[in-house]
């Protein structure tokens, strides 16, 4: 039964549970676990008093955390309360379901309720079935830390400050002390200790020669503690280094350092624009955030970074230096470089983050805000008003902002004078290295224009209009100078990130003070004022300095259906006349006559998902219906799609199996390959042109079956050999019977003449067709049960062929998806 190691693995499951105590208010949770493991040891104490088969220790330890559950959460259902019925059943399915949506609607620390309980102590349950498994049953100590691992990931993942070095110290130290009694175990099993009397010193003479009584036993007690020192050593390592290490802990060791004292310190971040890519692409389009705003028109974009330096070959943000009188509780936001309040008004912005979004570090916010209402440290860069935190993030939070909305008119666009010093020094620099091609393609595309506003709207027209570009998300991102080039140039094609930088940079080029936004678009309507933005919604963006507007924003990026669906281009950027005056050269129509709302994305209609896709941004509790319940029908359909997906390979072999021999008697084979016969009752000299197998292809065939076959099996197969070696080798490795090694002989003869000698196989198609499987036969019963198994369902040698097709079937989907989103905008245009 293994008493020791059954108590070491539930300790050392208790042990690892610990590390999710940021995730909770108080501390009930965790005796619900330790119920959870201890009648997951029970059960596996009983599946080994049985001597059951490792799959029924599973299945014990399973029952036994489905009764545990069953008895304290819906015993009043239970048939003697503690047998499952289908009411207990179903209470303990509500309860779940109510768990899973609390989950999803409190940000984390979360109270400990009924539902979040049962979760948490099936969670633990699961966890205690896995490490009883490895542990105990198998005697495999070391995989059961994998599981125990698991749940150090979950705050790691929900929370930004991850789990103290306590609780993963007492963690680690459970999971050493399950490989100490697990190789103890071990060790004792070997049966008594075997010594040797060991002299240290010549004995004197006329001394007894006999050893001291105790010399005779091995120095355990050295090497249990060189074990401990070893064990100790390793996890204060893995505890205080990576705290030591600059960067990793923003707050200093322990979360001990920090700002406290009036200090400097730095911001980083990850990479805004390799952020930008992984949401765009991501499959399952979440929900990133909810908010409702008092602007009478189409929200504007909600930014998070402004990159406002260029590198050479992509864009960043200068580094941050933050100061204690950053702080937003401590002082008033800059107003905005350059925007006048006559040029301005002014919108309130409710923003309610979901809590599945994880590490936001800097807020999305409409530019330029003027005040913002959220609790914890969050600061403000004083030139980009970038708000961004030190040791908040904004998962599950809401907030809200009032924000400064520029409305320049074209005429005072066009009429901006010259730019402050500062601005132009620092928003205008360009890099040597900037290929002389794109100089000249900037001032190519903006010849005749006679102001900067007429210069951005032709750079502007020329990327969404006349440039010839296509909008494509599967472009790689851009890494060296050239790739920039061949975007403008040769391929022409990219997303938002390459349509952005590029018209940044040639605006800079140009002289216009610019930099590169990113953030999200204002995305869809859901309710007037309420609106929805998604992770498809990510976007970046130019902005351009005019000076008594200050930074405004454009839209080179093609928008709607063949581009970025909730993109909208400003309507002072598509003016009828930029120029004034009567300059008729500065002409810049607006695409197709269309309107500046037309170019607005449309208004989506509700949700036909089968729940609402907002919630209210007002108070969690409203987003029940939103986050939708625990339900059993998307795993039963996730669990067919992963049969389905695992059954192509053999399907695949199947397939190629068939068509490979059916090929041998296709009707459409040239006349060398047909032979003639009479038809029945034809006049004389009718003659009908029946098909005739091709020796060679059937020689081929074989060959080529019999190859996929030994790879199937996992029998080497050397692409050097000819086919009269390869027999004789494969012949000599399976020690075949003399049927089958006639059989091998025979393909490899077969193979031979018709690749080498202008001769005909004397072997007919049906023969060797047959001689392939009986070969067939030979390699399975030369290999373990499940070489065999692995040959019937997953083949090697179709899963890089399988491997294709669904990386292509999977790309032809995702095209079909966006295409069905966007039919409605196709529809209303036309």
């Amino acid at each position: 039964m293994r008493l020791r190691m059954t108590v070491m693995a539930g300790l050392a499951t208790l042990a690892g549970s610990i590390g999710l105590y940021p995730l909770f208010e108080s501390g009930g949770w965790f005796w619900a676990g330790v119920g959870a493991v201890l009648a997951v040891a029970g059960g596996g104490v009983l599946a080994r008093r049985l001597r059951l088969p490792a799959p029924v220790n599973l299945l014990f330890g399973l029952a036994g955390l489905v009764l545990y559950l069953n008895l304290v959460y819906a015993s009043g259902q239970a048939w003697l309360g503690i047998i499952p019925s289908p009411e207990s059943v179903g209470h303990l399915g509500d309860l779940s379901d109510s768990g899973w949506r609390a989950a999803n609607r409190y940000a984390a620390p979360v109270p400990v309720l009924p539902g979040i309980e049962l979760m948490t102590a099936a969670g633990i349950g699961l966890v205690a079935v896995l490490v009883d498994l490895l542990a105990v049953r198998l005697r495999r100590a070391a995989p059961a830390g994998l599981p125990l691992l698991a749940m150090y990931s979950v705050p790691a993942a929900v929370r930004e400050d991850g789990v103290s070095w306590l609780a993963f110290g007492v963690g680690a130290l459970g999971f050493l002390a399950l490989l100490m009694a697990d190789a103890r175990e071990q060790v004792g099993g070997w049966g008594r200790t075997v010594t040797s009397f060991r002299q240290r010193d010549v004995p004197l003479a006329g001394a007894d020669p006999r050893p001291d009584e105790g010399s005779a036993l091995p120095d355990a007690a050295a090497l249990a503690a060189s074990g401990r020192r070893i064990a100790a050593g390793a996890v204060a390592i893995a505890v205080l280094v990576p705290a030591a290490v600059p960067g990793l802990q923003p707050r200093g060791m322990f979360g001990l350092g920090g700002d406290g004292g009036g200090g400097t310190q730095t911001v980083t971040t990850p990479d805004p624009l390799v952020s930008l890519k992984r949401e765009l692409t991501r499959l399952d389009d979440s929900i990133v955030l909810t908010y409702r705003t008092n602007d009478p028109e189409a929200p504007d974009y909600l930014r998070l970074y402004a990159l406002d330096k260029f590198e050479g070959d992509r864009w960043t943000y200068t580094q941050l230096d933050s100061h204690p009188s950053d702080r937003l509780d401590e002082r008033d936001i800059p107003s905005p470089p350059g925007l006048s309040v006559a040029s301005s008004r002014e919108v309130t912005t409710r923003v309610q983050v979901r809590p599945e979004v994880r590490d936001m570090s800097f807020l999305p916010v409409p530019y330029a805000p003027s005040d913002v209402s959220i609790s914890g440290d969050w600061r403000v860069d004083e030139r980009s008003l970038m708000i961004y935190s030190l040791r908040d993030s904004a998962d599950g939070r809401a907030y809200t902002v009032t924000s400064r909305r520029a409305e320049p008119t074209i005429g005072q666009l066009a009429a901006a004078g010259n730019h402050p010093a500062e601005i132009v020094s620092r928003y205008t620099a360009v890099p040597k290295n900037v290929p002389r091609e794109v100089r000249q393609l900037a001032e190519q595309v903006t010849a005749g224009s006679a102001t900067a506003l007429s210069q951005a709207v032709r750079l502007q027209r020329w990327f969404t209009l006349s440039g010839g570009f296509t909008y494509d998300l599967s472009a790689p991102a851009p890494k060296h100078g050239s790739d920039l080039v061949d975007f403008l140039l040769h391929s022409k094609r990219g997303y938002c990130e390459q349509f952005a930088a590029s018209m940044a940079l040639m605006a800079r080029i140009l002289g216009i003070p610019s930099r590169v936004a990113m953030g999200y678009t204002s995305g869809s309507e859901v309710r007037p004022g309420q609106w929805v933005v998604r992770s498809r919604d990510a976007h970046a963006w130019p902005e351009l300095y005019f000076d008594g507007t200050g930074w405004v924003r454009f839209e080179p990026t093609p928008s709607g259906a063949g581009g970025q669906g909730t993109a909208a281009t400003p309507e002072y950027s598509l003016p009828e006349s930029t120029g004034g005056g009567s300059e008729g050269s500065d002409s810049a129509p607006a695409p197709e006559t269309s309107s500046p709302a037309d170019n607005q994305a449309p208004a989506p209609q509700p949700s036909a998902r089968g729940r609402n896709d907002t919630g209210e941004t007002g108070g969690a509790a409203a987003q029940d219906d939103e986050d939708g319940g625990f339900s059993a029908a998307p795993w039963l359909a996730g669990a067919v799609l992963i049969l389905l997906l695992l059954a192509v390979p053999m399907a695949l072999r199947t397939f190629t199996r068939r068509r490979r021999w059916a090929a041998l008697m296709s009707p459409s084979l040239s006349p060398s390959r047909t032979r003639t016969r009479t038809r029945p009752g034809a006049p004389p000299g009718a003659a009908v042109r029946a098909p005739s197998p091709d020796p060679a292809g059937a020689a081929h065939a074989a060959w080529r079956e019999m190859r996929a076959d030994a790879l199937d099996h996992g029998l080497e197969w050397r692409a050097s050999d000819s086919p009269r070696a390869t027999a004789r080798r494969l012949g000599e490795l399976l020690e075949l019977d003399g049927e089958v090694e006639q059989a091998l002989t025979r393909i490899a003869r077969a193979e031979e003449l018709a690749r080498y000698s202008l001769s005909r196989s004397p072997e007919p198609p049906e023969r060797l067709r047959a001689d392939v499987r009986t070969v067939r036969d030979a390699f399975a019963a030369s290999v373990g049960r499940g070489t065999r198994w692995r040959a019937r369902l997953l083949p090697p040698s179709t899963m890089a062929q399988t491997l294709t097709t669904l990386q292509s079937a999977g790309n032809r989907a995702l095209d079909a998806k966006a295409r069905l989103n966007d039919l409605p905008a196709r529809l209303r245009r036309k």
